[in-house]
């Protein structure tokens, strides 16, 4: 059994070369987007499949994969360019004079796709999930009140890319052994 006792989420621009290993640095161009909500991070992978049917069986003689989805929902709890700017797509930040900033959100955004790395250990056990494209596909509101923190909830949608994979699981758990299967 495993938990994630802690973790951060890391995005890049797409396309920026992410560690192959557990223990090289995430390099540059990784940003940490620092503090999650306690709910930590979910991760949901899902396919979609359609029936064959024959005129001689009453059951299915086949099924076809016609889809997979992968998806990581977080809410992270700092408010800062990286997070800001992922939660508005296409905004600018910029300083205004003294220590006001500005953030423009546009009326009409354009696709934002980045590269994802979600990290997280228990105890010795560390694992990497790499996501070389996706990018915000769903938001949650945005509550400021006096009894907790302001969130920005976030759904990130992995594509694939030229490569077969969605994403890259890496892990140093021993109960993942090739050879243990």
């Amino acid at each position: 059994m495993r938990v994630g006792l802690n973790g951060n989420i890391y995005l890049a621009p797409k396309g920026t070369t992410a560690p192959v290993d557990l223990d090289s640095a995430w390099g540059v161009g990784w940003a940490d987007l620092g503090y999650l909500s306690e709910d930590g991070v979910s991760m949901e992978y899902s396919t979609d499949s359609e029936d064959i049917n024959a005129w001689q069986s009453l059951s299915p003689v086949r099924k076809v994969l016609t889809s997979v989805d992968m998806t990581l929902g977080f809410t992270a709890l700092e408010l800062k360019t990286a997070t800001i700017k992922l939660y508005f797509p296409g905004s600018t930040m910029t300083d205004v004079g003294g220590s006001v900033h500005k953030l423009d959100i546009p009326a009409a955004p354009t696709p934002d796709e980045r590269a994802i790395g979600l990290e997280w250990v228990d105890g010795a056990v560390k694992n990497r999930l790499i996501i070389p494209r996706g990018e915000v596909t769903e938001r949650g509101a945005i509550t400021v009140g006096r009894s907790a923190a302001v969130g920005l909830e976030m759904t990130i949608s992995a594509y694939a890319t030229s490569a077969p994979e969605i994403a890259v699981w890496l892990s140093n758990d021993p109960a993942w052994s090739a050879i243990a299967a």
